[in-house]
């Protein structure tokens, strides 16, 4: 799984912007950035160029691009479409860029501008940021929590009639939410088929809550679940696609 994600797109575009605009970063260094945009497409040096420029790195235009790779013995290899990188060279820019959570975090952040709402953002913001530090367990309840918070805010301000209709015929005994603090008198997993059943939220996505719940529950107590950055990346990008940009 660890290696899935470098024999797809290593880097977006203006993912790479970031990496090249860095003085740190040697010049060897940001042309092979480049090969890493859509990493599995070969690239001649017009490409490479190209790439270079919109990434925000015009000096590329004028150096040996092909001088420069043919020394760099063992990260590429020079195909009849153009320049890759090897695998050794793929292992290079995840050392370069600091890993896979430096990839997923760019993911990441570029579905936050899909945030219309300056503090859902704000929330959702929150949440990448503790799994940019690897607090995994912390970037997962706070996504959920935040995520759970938005579709709240939604039922209440344009749903809440309908839901405490289907609310009541799941449960008699219900009293009508007029509050985000009434909504949490019922159980978040019910919270979800009431939405369903009242079809504020499809059956597709109630059931893609309902396992970032379950993953939620399990992160949120002491026990023996291990958790990785390309499970968690996948739970926060989830809440984001789903609820957060949604609602």
């Amino acid at each position: 799984m660890k290696n899935q994600i470098w024999n797809l797109e290593l880097l977006s575009n203006d993912a790479i912007k970031q990496y090249i605009s860095d003085p740190d970063i040697n010049q060897k260094d940001k042309v092979l950035l480049c090969l890493a945009i859509d990493v599995s497409e070969p690239k001649p040096v017009k490409s490479i160029n190209q790439l270079g420029v919109q990434a925000g790195y015009p000096a590329i235009k004028k150096l040996n691009v092909s001088s420069i790779l043919s020394r760099q013995k063992g990260l590429v290899i020079r195909s009849p479409n153009g320049w890759e990188l090897t695998e050794k060279g793929k292992q290079h820019i995840k050392k370069l860029i600091g890993g896979p959570v430096a990839v997923l975090s760019n993911t990441l952040r570029a579905n936050l501008d899909t945030i219309t709402n300056s503090e859902t953002k704000s929330f959702a913001e929150e949440a990448v940021q503790c799994f940019e530090a690897h607090l995994y367990r912390a970037a997962v309840v706070l996504s959920w929590v935040g995520a759970v918070s938005v579709l709240y805010s939604y039922v209440l301000s344009s749903h809440k009639q309908t839901f405490n209709s289907f609310a009541a015929k799941k449960n008699p005994k219900w009293k009508p939410a007029n509050t985000s603090d009434d909504l949490t008198r019922m159980k978040e997993a019910d919270f979800l088929e009431v939405c369903e059943s009242a079809s504020i939220i499809g059956k597709s996505v109630k059931q893609e809550l309902q396992t970032a719940l379950t993953f939620r529950n399990g992160c949120g107590h002491p026990n023996s679940l291990k958790l990785g950055e390309y499970r968690v990346s996948a739970h926060i990008e989830s809440l984001i696609l789903n609820v957060y940009s949604q609602y």
